[in-house]
Parts: C-alpha cells; structure tokens; sequence
C-alpha cells in the first residue's frame, strides 16, 4: 500500500486558534476533491483503503483528503472542550477547502462523512451562504441522520473519553474490538490495520496532548495511549432531550436545503440511523439513494471491497 501525505491547515477558534492535520492521497495537481471525513472517536487514517480505490478508479487524478478533526490523530486539541461541536468542525473544513483551492483550484468536490462526518456534511453542503470554492457535487452520508438515535449517542457515551494505556498496539487492538464488534466483520488483520493508527505511543504526547508528526511511528512503545482527547466527550454527554430535538430540527433544515446528488449508507443493524429515518431521507431534500450492509451496525468502514464499490460507482458513474 503506498502512504498519503500529511499536511496542516491554521484554523480560527476563539481561543487563539489551532492546527488541523489532514492526509492526502493521489494528485495534489487534481482539480477533483474528495473529502472524507470520519466519526466521533476515529481519524484520518481510517479511509486508507477506500482512499487508494478512489484514486486507481480515478486513474490517479483525484485529491482524496482525510482530515484528522481537531481534537483527533495529528490535529491539536482545543482548548475549551465545549468547542468539541459541530459547528467548529464545519469551520475548520471550509477553512481547509480554502486552503486547498489556493494550492489548486477545486473544479469538482465531493464529500463523504462517517457519522460525526456526515453531520458537518450537512452544514457544508446545505447551508448555502458558507464560502465554499464550488458547492459540494456529490455527498455520500455513512449511517447517520438528522435525527439520531438517543440509545446510540448514550451507547457512545459511555466509553468516549475512558480509553486506558495499553501495553502493545495489539492489546489497543483488542479492546477497541470488544465495542467496535458493530463495525462488521472484518479479518484480525483488516482491524490491527485499522487500530494501528488509533493509539500514540504514551512517551510522544507533546504539551497539549496531540502527537508529533515526525514521531507518530514508533514500532516500540513502554505503553500506547488512544490518539483522541478525551475531552470530546464533554460536549456529548452534556446533550439534553431538549438540545437533540433542537438540534435534529436543524440538521433536518439543512438536509432538505441539499441540492448535490446524495447517497446514504446505512450498516442494516445500526443503533445511531434507524430504518425510518434513513427512508425519509429518499423522500425529501435531496431524496438520497439508500444502500444497507447486512450483518453491519453503526457505521460501515469501507474496508470491505463490496462496501469501496458501492462508494466508487456512486462517485465515477
């Protein structure tokens, strides 16, 4: 497998700022974007394999970029926990699409979110007087909705944050299995692949928290540390009844405002986006096309070749 490459983009926050790591994979002198953007706990590097199949199906001109959301992988951690919200992240992508339209102007943007990632989604591409460098083509939401299930979001809840100090990124492995099992079938090498880019060796945090770049390697560790702060979780478990509905009807407002060609895909046995509210989203806003992975709950990971097929066709044909 080849490896993308790491870059950094300044974003504004009212706390003087912070920098946002994201990897990108096939040709920097593309004018075609494909961002992908990942959920609550995860990072960049969780699109490795759908990354190089949307560049040899683009025959290599494509830009595939995987940010690491603030707070995550490479990115710094913020330093008011109640920025931990959607909104700052919305921030930070139309930040990081400035930036890259600069380097090389963006003729054709797609987007593709996982959960958290689907929720900017839907400000990026339904809130229409954001100044994005050209409105987002194609939108593909990975198992989450406008409204989200209040039985999920506890589910989370209660081991966002509460990650331990492992003594292998094997061990890190196994642990992340045992509340991941929604996740699907996937080989024990397919997950260490994945898991191996979700802990930091302990001796390499910097002051803040975040891991260097130069260090984020490490084939030999006293203990690995999971790569997130664990303040995300503050944001999450201060949400109310109240403050879910409220905010359901919001991201319902900005899905129904879409206009790009949508995709939704749902794992069959999600707990986070129910049967009902993924058919409503064929039937309003955008009426997205629905695809539904049997014997996967909340949320496909696109390591699956049936899973990377269904994404590439969406996007090329």
């Amino acid at each position: 497998m080849t490896e993308p490459t790491l870059h950094y983009v300044a974003c504004d926050d009212p706390q003087g700022g912070h920098r946002m790591a994201y990897w990108q994979w096939g040709s920097a002198r593309s004018a075609h974007v494909v961002m992908c953007v990942h959920g609550l706990t995860r990072q960049g590097r969780d699109f490795d394999v759908l990354a190089e199949a949307i560049v040899a199906r683009a025959g290599g001109d494509v830009r595939v970029i995987c940010p690491d959301v603030a707070g995550r992988g490479q990115s710094d951690w913020l330093r008011d926990p109640a920025l931990y919200q959607v909104p700052v992240y919305a921030a930070d992508m139309v930040a990081l699409l400035a930036q890259l339209h600069r380097e090389q102007p963006i003729e054709t943007l797609d987007y593709l979110g996982t959960s958290m990632g689907g929720l900017i989604g839907f400000v990026l591409a339904g809130h229409k007087q954001l100044p994005l460098p050209r409105p987002i083509h194609r939108f593909i939401v990975n198992d989450v909705g406008p409204t989200v299930e209040a039985a999920a979001i506890q589910r989370i809840g209660g081991y966002v944050g509460q990650g331990g100090c492992y003594a292998s990124v094997q061990e890190a492995a196994d642990a992340m299995w045992a509340i991941s099992t929604s996740f699907g079938p996937h080989t024990p090498e397919q997950w260490l692949s994945l898991s191996q880019h979700m802990v930091v060796p302990a001796s390499r945090r910097t002051a803040d928290g975040a891991r260097k770049a130069d260090e984020a390697g490490g084939a030999e560790a006293d203990s690995w540390l999971l790569h997130y702060d664990p303040s995300i979780a503050v944001a999450l478990r201060a949400i109310t009844p109240e403050a879910a509905a409220q905010g359901g009807a919001v991201m319902w407002s900005l899905y129904d405002a879409i206009e790009a060609k949508t995709l939704v895909t749902r794992g069959a046995q999600s707990d986070l986006l129910s049967r009902e509210t993924a058919l409503a989203m064929t039937q309003r806003g955008p009426r997205a096309a629905l695809v539904e992975f049997e014997g996967v709950g909340h949320a496909p990971t696109f390591v699956d070749p049936a899973q990377v097929s269904v994404v590439t066709s969406f996007l090329f044909d």
